[in-house]
């Protein structure tokens, strides 16, 4: 009976140092284009659209200043935000866009919780949300998305070859813009407008209400003003680390 106990207790042990060691997998990975060749620098805006609204104050700033976005939408967001897809299409050379999943589920094949959200917990919950995020993008009329970028942009390594083998990229980031449009709008105009040649930005543009896209706009137009020119992700080499586009 002790003997049988003492291989139980052994058994818990290796399957908490298991279970400690899968959860301290996810990676967030970072993504750089190359630098222009011109030397006079250009940086990539990448914008999510995880749900809720459209952020009109961005919107319309990247229109009236001509300024290209990769903008990652969710199946949710396309749903309810039919105007500005609109206003995207109606302008194919400043919006490309990309898939954030069907309903803004975390790409991590294990069950957990990241930033209080519920991962998808399984291979195949992973691929359902990556597969049907693409197939909302279908429906709009959009070209097939080539990048995907999961909710929280935090996966596990598994996930990562999975999204990868159905033939997306994983579009990291080098510059976190807004701190997920919890910023306030000296801060993310303090980090955007500090963007240098190469550099990946990511910010939000589903949340109107927030400071945070004051700061975004004042940002971007800061960049501009140094001469900086703005790239979407399909029009440079994008180089990411952890196996996310080689």
């Amino acid at each position: 009976m002790h003997l049988l106990q003492k291989h139980l207790c052994m058994l818990a042990i290796s399957l908490a140092v298991v279970s400690s060691g899968n959860a301290a997998t996810l990676v967030e990975p970072t993504l750089h284009i190359q630098p222009d060749a011109s030397g006079a620098g250009r940086v990539a805006l990448t914008l999510d659209a995880c749900g809720g609204q459209t952020d009109n104050r961005i919107l319309s700033a990247l229109v009236e200043n001509k300024i290209p976005a990769t903008i990652f939408v969710t199946g949710i967001w396309l749903k309810r935000n039919a105007a500005a897809v609109e206003i995207m299409r109606a302008h194919p050379d400043l919006f490309e866009l990309e898939n954030h999943g069907g309903h803004h589920v975390p790409a991590v094949d294990t069950p957990r919780k990241i930033y209080g959200i519920r991962s998808a917990g399984s291979p195949d919950a992973v691929l359902a949300e990556v597969e049907s995020g693409a197939a909302a993008l279908a429906r709009t009329g959009e070209p097939a998305p080539k990048w995907f970028r999961g909710a929280t942009a935090e996966y596990s390594p598994s996930a990562i070859a999975m999204i990868r083998k159905l033939g997306f990229k994983i579009a990291g980031f080098s510059i976190n813009g807004d701190g997920g449009s919890l910023l306030g709008a000296r801060e993310t105009t303090r980090r955007i407008a500090a963007a240098k040649d190469g550099d990946v930005i990511i910010a939000h543009i589903n949340q109107p209400t927030h400071a945070a896209g004051e700061g975004v706009v004042r940002g971007l137009l800061a960049l501009k003003e140094k001469g900086l020119t703005f790239v979407r992700l399909d029009d440079a080499d994008g180089i990411g680390n952890h196996g996310t586009t080689d």
